[in-house]
């Protein structure tokens, strides 16, 4: 009886060890056309036990990949793609890069400083002032969720500024409950609220 640890390892486990096996044989046939033949039917039997890779982009190209992976390196067939090296599988992966919303001001989300950009980029005028007061609205419901605490507007406008660069301003107003934005969207909220009031706001309509 013979036992897995008496076996060579397996390169890539997923594939099992008959396939493996199989491979181990191609490396050993005489001629490069036999190894040819027999690498291509590895492949589609690969793809065949592994049809999740299929939905996979160039998954043809992994499949050629992990091929010589299960060769160790060392198989002399004509591949439809180049093969890898062990130094090429082995070098690590660039660090990502951060999004610029970190630490105390991550959970305004990416949106907010795509809208801030936006923001920035309109001439001055009542467009980019009601834009930039939707902003500062949209921050304030997103650190009161995250935070779980009411914030005081100047907080917002202070984020709203250092998020900008210094180049989107609400200090002049003293609260977001005075901008236009607040304003509008009170008193349609009041109004659906008030099925009396919208009664006679409609009649006083008619009459006019």
């Amino acid at each position: 009886m013979e036992y897995n640890t008496q076996r060579t390892r397996l390169h890539l486990p997923e594939y099992g060890r008959n396939i493996q096996q199989l491979v181990e044989r191609c490396k050993e046939l005489p001629t490069k056309e036999e190894r040819n033949e027999m690498a291509a039917a590895i492949v589609d039997f690969m793809g065949q036990r592994n049809p999740h890779l299929r939905d996979e982009e160039n998954y043809k190209h992994k499949l050629w990949d992990h091929l010589f992976i299960l060769a160790e390196y060392d198989l002399d067939v004509d591949a439809p793609y180049p093969f890898p090296t062990r130094e090429e599988l082995a070098q690590k992966p660039n660090k990502m890069e951060y999004p610029k919303l970190q630490g105390d001001y991550k959970f305004y989300g990416k949106s907010i400083l795509q809208l801030i950009d936006k923001a920035i980029e309109l001439e001055d005028g009542e467009e980019k002032e009601a834009l930039i007061e939707v902003i500062a609205n949209n921050m304030k419901k997103s650190y009161n969720v995250y935070n779980k605490e009411h914030v005081q507007d100047e907080v917002i406008f202070r984020h709203l500024k250092e998020l900008s660069e210094n180049r989107l301003d609400l200090t002049s107003i003293d609260s977001l409950e005075k901008s236009r934005i607040y304003y509008s969207a009170n008193k349609n909220k009041n109004q659906k609220n008030n099925p009396k009031k919208r009664f006679n706001n409609h009649n006083k309509n008619r009459k006019r």
